[in-house]
């Protein structure tokens, strides 16, 4: 699209007004009228507007510098190209003026519709694409798109685009592996792709797609050009990248995170907890998708850690467990917090522009090296501003205040109160700051004595011990870092065994111990001790002598005991080791060069020995993971001088499984069949394997390889510790029977345990339980068993006479006893009478 100009523009008009195209019926009176013209046309006359009477025509609207009209002429024109990609609607109104300028005619709606010419190539949305197609993939099935679009009219073809595969990279056959959708642009396995696509053969494939406009029709169609990579993948069933979840999420849980997919269809997914945790916030549906069931604190658990495993109908592991990852998100939640409620600095009056006065601490409870925790700094305000309002800079992401200019003026402000604007992503804090103008710093700190001489102290001297007080005075400014006095040891103490604290109301240095002496390594302490300023000394004043002091520190040797060369020792064993295989070797040694002997404490088990002399440590028996995974014993080293002086640390034995213990049956409850059998019954029997094993047990269930348990029973698994016996058929009588049954465990190699299962055929209760005694083949007593109870029933017959019999007589006895006191009694009385 362009304009014309200057002599160009001039005679287009020229030849406008001296055209007349009536001959072509392109011109007419004044009325409402639509025009089509292509884009990219040129200088052009569109149509001649004609009035009877002379006028002026003058057109209005949409006119955008390239359509107008000769006023005197009527003439309609174009000074320039339209763009159907600008503009596709041009809306005018033409309307007639007398020579005073008065409307006489008009106005007219003319409308200029702009026609798409095909002047844009086709042009991907991406100048390369990548995908995955699973090996065995279902031909004609995409797996992903490629998608292209073109400025020019969709209604037109010139817009209508076709998709197609150019080349093949590489193409080990005569068919391409590949195809694409030439409307879709999905790209798919071609019927060869879909048989022959190994990703041990090939695993990757580069495609060029090329696209056309004009519904690739023509041969003047655009045509534009992407790659496609392609990655094989063998299976589906992989672990998902770590999953990200924000903390305290307000949707509505469970919430979709994953999803996993199985080689196989029709298999249940289950979720196994690595963790033993109080309340599991993970799920998954039928489908492999993964949820949490609810919101997360990252406060109080930031990852958790979980498998995804596979199961088929009867509960057998059909993948390998793949292990998820959630990391909980931190959100901002948390404002900055100043490290101080105020901070102050101080700076000399002398400081030059830029000099460093000090940082700014503030913190953030979010979490770090996040946005969430990143802080910027800024000064809000100044008092006083003078002598100007902004003495003061701060680095918006360190916190350190600098001097704009060297215009400090102790006589002018002494003091300034800077409210600093401490901001994260959500929330801003103010800090306080003040700043001290101070004198310069031109004296320097003078000790009260050049030499402290010597002090002696044991090397069992505790840390934080003060051993020497020191003094040096100051006469700068009081209470400014003019005067205040840094001690540090400048030579003698290259392990930083001492340190120094300075009392900030008078000066005072303390020497104090600040890490453990030692006799053996050290036994003298030279030490030259300094004293300086935090702020720095005016120009041509320098540290000198009198700022220095010495000091001896002398050691006195203690009686330690051995130290080990580590804090602890560990080993990885198996439980099956021989008697005397060498666990670990323990090394100790006394500072005093005593020599050390060795020893074992807590060895319950009575698992372990240990060489005296060298500290070897070996298996004295065999060791059992079953009765103690993690096994932790003490080693000891004592002087040989002194036994009293000893030192001990642990032993950890991580006893790493083999499978040595066969599985065995659970007796937990009997094993029965209700008489009579009417078909279809099963009980269920349980083994366990007290071994180790991964994810779940597998255990095996088979019957004895006799005749008769093979006709009369069989077997079926249920899961990797249940089965179910079940009857053949229900010929069965009313006694104990022997199953035979075999179980064996999925160790490498496996063990395998015989067990004979009684299994009682009985009567049972409405409670479905036995309730009659199972061994009564002989329905009749024999001739003892006759005699027995025969003669048991004339002893109890004997016994209930006799004791009849001996209850008459005591009856009549009483009764004979209570006759004679009645008349004894009666005798009494007639004597009272008398």
């Amino acid at each position: 699209m362009f304009k014309l100009c200057g002599l160009q523009f001039l005679l287009v008009i020229q030849w406008a007004m001296c055209q007349n195209l009536g001959d072509l019926n392109l011109a007419g009176p004044l009325k409402d009228m639509n025009f089509t013209i292509p884009e990219g046309a040129g200088v052009r006359p569109i149509y001649q507007f004609i009035s009877e009477t002379p006028v002026i025509f003058r057109a209005t609207g949409e006119k955008d510098g390239i359509i107008d009209v000769v006023p005197k002429t009527g003439m309609l024109y174009l000074n320039g190209s339209l763009d159907w990609e600008t503009k596709a609607v041009h809306r005018l109104q033409v309307e007639c003026l007398d020579e005073n300028g008065d409307v006489v005619k008009g106005p007219y709606a003319v409308t200029i519709y702009v026609e798409d010419i095909n002047d844009n190539p086709p042009k991907f949305d991406q100048t390369s694409y990548t995908g995955v197609v699973r090996q065995n993939s279902r031909a004609g099935k995409p797996f992903m798109y490629v998608h292209a679009t073109d400025l020019d009219d969709p209604t037109t073809p010139h817009a209508q685009l076709t998709y197609s595969i150019l080349h093949h990279f590489p193409n080990p056959y005569s068919e391409m592996l590949f195809q694409i959708d030439s409307t879709t642009g999905a790209i798919s396995p071609s019927r060869t792709g879909s048989f022959y696509l190994d990703p041990q053969k090939q695993d990757t494939f580069t495609l060029v797609v090329a696209v056309k406009d004009m519904a690739g029709m023509t041969e003047n169609a655009f045509t534009s050009s992407a790659d496609v990579i392609i990655d094989v993948k063998e299976s589906l069933w992989k672990a998902p990248p770590t999953i990200y979840i924000q903390e305290n999420s307000t949707e509505t849980h469970p919430v979709n995170i994953s999803q996993v997919h199985s080689n196989e269809a029709d298999v249940i997914y289950e979720l196994f907890e690595k963790e033993a945790l109080a309340r599991f916030p993970f799920s998954i549906d039928r489908n492999g998708v993964i949820y949490v069931t609810e919101p997360l604190d990252r406060e109080k658990k930031d990852s958790y850690s979980f498998f995804a495993v596979t199961k088929d109908s009867v509960g057998e592991l059909v993948d390998k467990p793949l292990q998820i990852q959630v990391i909980v998100k931190d959100i901002n939640d948390n404002p900055p917090v100043c490290e101080n409620a105020l901070t102050v600095f101080e700076v000399q009056e002398n400081e030059g522009g830029g000099s460093t006065i000090g940082t700014l601490h503030a913190t953030d409870m979010d979490e770090k090296d996040t946005l969430n925790s990143r802080l910027k700094f800024s000064i809000e305000s100044q008092v006083p501003a003078v002598p100007a309002s902004n003495m003061f800079i701060v680095q918006q992401d360190t916190g350190t205040l600098q001097l704009r200019s060297s215009s400090l003026n102790k006589q002018i402000a002494a003091n300034y109160s800077l409210k600093v604007m401490v901001t994260d992503a959500d929330f801003q804090t103010i800090c306080e700051v003040q700043v001290h103008v101070i004198d310069i710093n031109d004296q320097i700190p003078i000790f009260e004595k050049s030499d402290y001489h010597n002090v002696t102290v044991a090397e069992s001297i505790p840390v934080g011990t003060v051993i020497l007080e020191i003094q040096a005075t100051d006469t700068d400014e009081p209470d400014t870092g003019s005067s205040y006095i840094v001690y540090q040891v400048e030579e003698g103490d290259p392990n930083h065994k001492f340190i120094i604290e300075t009392d900030p109301e008078t000066n005072r240095g303390f020497v104090k111990i600040n890490k453990a002496l030692d006799f053996e390594t050290d036994k003298v302490h030279n030490l030259v001790i300094n004293a300086t300023n935090p702020e720095p000394l005016v120009s041509g004043v320098q540290y000198n002598a009198s700022s220095r002091t010495l000091f001896k520190v002398f050691v006195t040797n203690m009686d330690e005991p051995p130290i080990f060369q580590q804090p602890v020792y560990t080993a990885n064993v198996s439980e099956d080791i021989p008697v005397n295989t060498l666990v670990v070797k323990a090394e100790a040694y006394d500072p005093e060069g005593d020599t050390v002997r060795y020893s074992l404490e807590g060895d319950v088990k009575k698992w372990l020995k240990i060489d005296s002399t060298t500290g070897n440590i070996y298996t004295a028996s065999a060791l059992d993971r079953e009765y103690k995974e993690l096994y932790e014993v003490d080693i000891v080293a004592s002087e040989t001088k002194n036994g009293a002086q000893r030192s001990k640390i642990p032993l950890i034995l991580h006893l790493k499984d083999v499978n040595d213990n066969p599985p065995q049956l659970v007796m937990d409850y009997p094993t029965f069949f209700c008489y009579p059998l009417r078909g279809g019954e099963k009980a269920l029997i349980q083994a366990t394997d007290v071994d180790g094993y991964v994810y779940f047990p597998r255990i095996t269930f088979s019957l004895g390889d006799d005749k008769d348990t093979k006709n009369n029973w069989e077997i079926s698994k249920v899961n990797g510790t249940y089965a179910h016996l079940s009857p053949k058929h229900g010929n069965f009588e009313e006694k104990v029977y022997i199953v035979p049954v075999i179980i064996n465990d999925n160790g490498n190699p496996s063990l395998e345990n015989k067990v004979n299962l009684e299994v009682k055929v009985c009567q049972c209760s409405s409670e479905n339980s036995c309730y009659i005694k199972l061994q009564h083949e002989n329905s009749k007593p024999s001739v003892g068993q006759a005699i027995g109870i025969l003669l048991g029933v004339l002893l109890v017959i004997g016994a209930i006479i006799g004791g009849v019999f001996f209850h008459m007589k005591y009856k009549q006895k009483n009764e004979k006893k209570s006759q004679q006191k009645d008349a004894k009694d009666q005798t009494e009385c007639v004597e009272l009478n008398k």
